[in-house]
């Protein structure tokens, strides 16, 4: 076991941010903050403060952001049939999404499964968007609108979808439009005054906050999902339940510091174009998932002949390197990644994903270079002995 590691996998939850440490401990001690006495409002105030920080990072309208628990729950909250504008109701009458989207949009929110429609990707991963096309254009809203959502950014490829032809596409169709851009935040910008999206899906632990809280962020609020979770009227009736607040506060810290690293991003693509010649260096027969296609800068997708994925990761775990073998959140499930599959590639043995950040340095980078070694040289010996 190395002496110390080697964290690359920042995909799944980057490490948590001094700053966001720090405003998460001074929130600790705060009051409810729905509370109107002068210990309330101070607690109020780190909310509010959070949800300018927040609404900065993706260049949106603080009064448009809604704390949640998570990426999931803004997920299972936005894709719902029952909508409302005013006091009238709206009705999404089917979800259009991704076959490579993340499973949190997949199984559709609140959609039955005979109302969602999944739509193919090429083999590098971008949206089919002549079969979103022909799929609006078919849609009979006589029993609703299209709701149509997509990644930015794929948590296993890092692949970057083409939001902008999907926006006008569903604008269009008089579609409605839900961006999930829990790994694109802080790592692209995001600009939802240009009529990015229609909604916004984001995730703190993503960006270097605490776990267990997100967000949803709103073109504007004409017209809002019918509320998950409702009880005592907090984030203006659209999530109730006593806000987290130093998870709220940490939020907010770490999306300050994000949109700051977005000037790093040159760097970090350095250090994965460092760790892809690795790969082929070592591997010249490995495939580099999405590499034809705009990626993000801190993402290597990629599978060596012979060698399982599972194992490799296990190895490289002893080894002191910590990355995944797909998506963390669908650890523990067996079977090829949904992603390649959905790519045309469901006959990988399954695929390794090196994610980095600001913090990742020569150091991480060499201690992948000597794991990957003793992998590869494991599979040359039993290839020998065969």
């Amino acid at each position: 076991m190395a002496a110390t590691r080697a964290y690359l996998d920042y995909n799944a939850s980057a490490p948590l941010l001094p700053e966001a440490r720090a405003a998460m401990v001074a929130a600790l001690d705060a009051a409810n903050p729905s509370s109107v006495h002068a210990e309330g409002r101070a607690a109020r105030r780190l909310i509010e403060d959070a949800r300018r920080d927040v609404a900065r990072l993706v260049n949106a309208r603080p009064e448009h952001v809604v704390f949640t628990s998570g990426a999931t729950e803004a997920a299972s909250t936005l894709l719902t049939p029952d909508w409302q504008m005013g006091r009238g109701a709206v009705r999404m009458s089917r979800l259009y999404a991704s076959e490579a989207d993340h499973p949190c949009v997949l199984d559709g929110g609140r959609f039955p499964v005979a109302q969602v429609t999944r739509i193919g990707v090429d083999r590098n991963g971008i949206a089919d968007l002549e079969a979103l096309t022909k799929a609006l254009a078919a849609h009979d809203q006589a029993d609703g609108l299209p709701l149509v959502a997509i990644h930015v950014a794929n948590n296993e490829t890092g692949v970057v979808q083409p939001v902008g032809s999907i926006a006008e596409i569903v604008k269009a169709a008089g579609g409605v439009l839900v961006v999930d851009a829990v790994q694109a935040a802080g790592r692209i910008p995001i600009d939802m005054s240009a009529g990015y999206a229609d909604y916004l899906i984001l995730s703190s632990h993503k960006i270097g906050g605490p776990k267990g809280v997100g967000a949803i962020v709103a073109q504007s609020d004409l017209m809002m999902p019918k509320s998950l979770i409702n009880g005592g009227g907090q984030e203006k009736g659209h999530r109730a339940g006593t806000e987290n607040l130093p998870g709220i506060a940490g939020f907010g810290a770490a999306a300050r510091a994000a949109l700051v690293g977005l000037y790093d991003m040159e760097a970090i693509a350095r250090h994965r174009d460092e760790i892809e010649a690795i790969v082929r260096e070592l591997a010249p027969d490995a495939e580099i998932f999405g590499a034809a296609a705009p990626r993000l800068a801190n993402t290597t997708f990629f599978a060596i002949p012979g060698i399982k994925a599972e194992t490799a990761q296990i190895a490289f775990d002893l080894a002191g390197v910590a990355l995944s073998a797909g998506s963390a959140c669908s650890s523990g499930k067996v079977g090829p990644s949904h992603v390649l599959k959905a790519m045309g590639r469901g006959d990988s043995l399954g695929a390794l994903r090196v994610s980095i950040g600001r913090a990742t340095g020569a150091e991480e980078i060499e201690a992948f270079r000597a794991a990957l070694a003793g992998i590869v040289a494991r599979r040359a010996g039993k290839e020998k002995a065969a």
